[in-house]
């Protein structure tokens, strides 16, 4: 029989990374002083989005591990066999593929590189305690070290090209939401709608970025009682004269996610939907008016609530007002670092990029039900913030005729 290795390099094909090599070495830079200042010897990252930060490479797991060792000197990811050269067309740094012929061999590879008997970093919000038990089986660390915090403080603030990229994820978010705008009529199902808009985005990305890979961009359109939460997905029910529709975008080009929504009303708005529109569009107008370096998640916070009372509204919040944009996804989350909650008081600095996204639930039992949801996102200046998206909203321009 053959001999089966328990891993080896494989690489061919032209290399293709969403930055330049000099943001990943910045990035792998910043990874060592955060090594440094906790004493580290090593560091075993393996979450899809901190892999795709420090390397450009975002996997799927398919039920199998994935891994990036940095140590001193060396930046290696683990991958599995079956991705053939894959990880190393779309990886920054060296890459070594893992075979499944014997149990453990990603453990063995991992150990190849990170070595034993050492203190080693990880991450402790997406490690499970099957795989905890495995790295301290395997690697006999001398101490285990959680830098998902640091991690997550370093991919908040994001360099020039990263801001460029997620500048032209929101212009495209912007043309899917145009899309499902012009789809919208009576009759039409919620899919049907939701399908327009990301076509229209895939298409988009596929002629703005041709090297890049094409996955993971979505869209929703929801209606009636299916708007009371932001994150619902499409069905097939058919859209009706009366209706509240919320669309939203989501492009996501190499991982990194630039989201866009509105609020529409289909034929007309009753009164009562249209007092609660306009003062959830207000708030929204407000909200990025805040938007500035120095100034707190929790005081933003405060004052979207403040102005959503004053206006007999805020019962109906259900969530924080926004979040982060970048390296998120439904699946793999963002940077809790950059949420707008009541209790996070860091605050903003320049280059970070905040998703705003106040949303009012209003129950089917009460006048003015439905979910009314709008998103932008911001770029915070030295001197305040940039709008890169901005769709007109609230009834003058978001009633479509039926």
């Amino acid at each position: 029989m053959v001999a089966r290795p328990q891993n080896y390099r494989f690489t061919q094909g032209q290399t293709f990374l969403p930055f330049p090599d000099e943001d990943y070495a910045a990035r792998i830079a910043g990874l060592r002083r955060i090594m440094y200042d906790h004493d580290l010897a090593v560091v075993v990252l393996t979450s899809q989005h901190n892999i795709a930060y420090y390397t450009g490479l975002m996997f799927r797991a398919f039920d199998r591990s994935y891994a990036l060792v940095v140590t001193e000197d060396e930046c290696v990811t683990i991958a599995p066999a079956i991705d053939g050269g894959q990880p190393s067309r779309r990886g920054y740094g060296d890459t070594i593929a893992y075979t499944d012929w014997e149990r453990n061999n990603f453990y063995r590879t991992v150990r190849s590189v990170a070595g034993i008997g050492k203190i080693l970093g990880y991450e402790a919000d997406v490690s499970t305690v099957l795989q905890a038990q495995s790295m301290r089986h395997h690697l006999h660390p001398t101490g285990l070290i959680d830098i998902s915090a640091d991690t997550m403080r370093q991919r908040a603030s994001k360099s020039a090209a990263e801001i460029a990229l997620i500048r032209a994820g929101a212009a495209v978010a912007e043309l899917g939401l145009a899309a499902m705008r012009d789809a919208l009529k009576s009759g039409i199902r919620e899919i049907d709608v939701a399908m327009v808009g990301r076509d229209a985005m895939e298409r988009e990305i596929a002629t703005g970025f041709p090297q890049a890979e094409y996955r993971d961009t979505w869209a929703q359109c929801l209606s009636g009682i299916n708007t009371d939460g932001p994150h619902n997905a499409p069905t097939a029910r058919m859209l009706a004269q009366g209706d509240i529709v919320s669309l939203c975008a989501h492009p996501l080009i190499s991982g990194y996610y630039a989201p866009a929504a509105r609020t529409f009303f289909l034929g007309a708005v009753d009164d009562a939907s249209r007092k609660v529109w306009e003062g959830h569009c207000a708030a929204q107008t407000y909200a990025r008016s805040l938007i500035a370096p120095g100034v707190s998640f929790a005081e933003i916070t405060s004052k979207i609530d403040a102005f959503y009372e004053e206006r007999d509204l805020l019962q109906y919040c259900a969530a924080g007002h926004g979040h982060s944009v970048g390296l998120k996804s439904h699946y793999y989350g963002g940077e809790a670092a950059l949420d707008l909650r009541a209790y996070n008081d860091a605050t903003l600095e320049a280059g970070m990029l905040i998703s705003v996204a106040p949303m009012l639930t209003v129950p089917a039992d009460e006048p003015g039900a439905g979910g009314y949801r709008e998103q932008d996102i911001l770029l915070v200046t030295e001197d305040g913030s940039e709008a890169l998206t901005g769709a007109p909203m609230g009834p003058e321009a978001c009633v479509i005729s039926a």
